[in-house]
């Protein structure tokens, strides 16, 4: 699906008088309604780096980028917009959105195991994995870690990542994303 239909997901989810599941459950119906929130907000007042921007107006063949993610994830909240502002810059950058629950590639890209989410896999056109970024940037991947021993409370870690998110604006996102073009 396209960015605008996964925007337009949200409102279905978040219109409909029984919402399908999971989202007929109070807990992720709540983080759908903060998520599309939360991606407003970046798809208003995120930017862009220069210097990402440079690089990816570079990029002279057609690449597909695979992001899966799902409505209910908090750091996808954070990590969609930007991605989805990366690539409408290069018309050479074909951006589809797979729901991770929902018959995606996730198996392919397990992440310790695990099928966290958003993951970005960036292929070429002979649809070669050229890289794979994600399930967030690597502070906020350092912070969840140091948390998963800790005997925080699950808002209390949600609320300290939620920090980092408002205070990096996108920006250790745009620096992988833009080390892993120049690889």
């Amino acid at each position: 699906m396209t960015y605008d239909k996964y925007n337009s997901l949200f409102d279905e989810i978040l219109s409909s008088d029984q919402p399908f599941a999971p989202y007929d459950q109070a807990n992720y119906f709540n983080y759908a309604e903060l998520n599309k929130k939360r991606q407003e907000r970046w798809d208003k007042k995120g930017t862009i780096s220069d210097a990402l921007k440079t690089a990816i107006s570079e990029i002279d063949s057609p690449q597909k980028w695979v992001l899966i993610t799902e409505p209910w994830c908090g750091d996808a909240a954070h990590s969609v917009p930007f991605i989805a502002k990366i690539a409408e810059t290069n018309s050479n950058i074909e951006l589809e959105i797979q729901l991770r629950d929902s018959d995606s590639e996730i198996d392919n890209y397990l992440t310790n195991g695990g099928k966290s989410i958003p993951i970005l896999v960036v292929r070429n056109e002979s649809t070669e994995d050229l890289f794979v970024w994600g399930p967030r940037p690597t502070e906020a991947q350092n912070i969840h870690l140091a948390n998963l021993d800790t005997d925080k409370s699950m808002e209390d870690k949600k609320v300290e990542l939620q920090k980092w998110y408002n205070q990096d604006k996108g920006q250790e996102l745009q620096n992988e994303i833009l080390a892993l073009l120049k690889n």
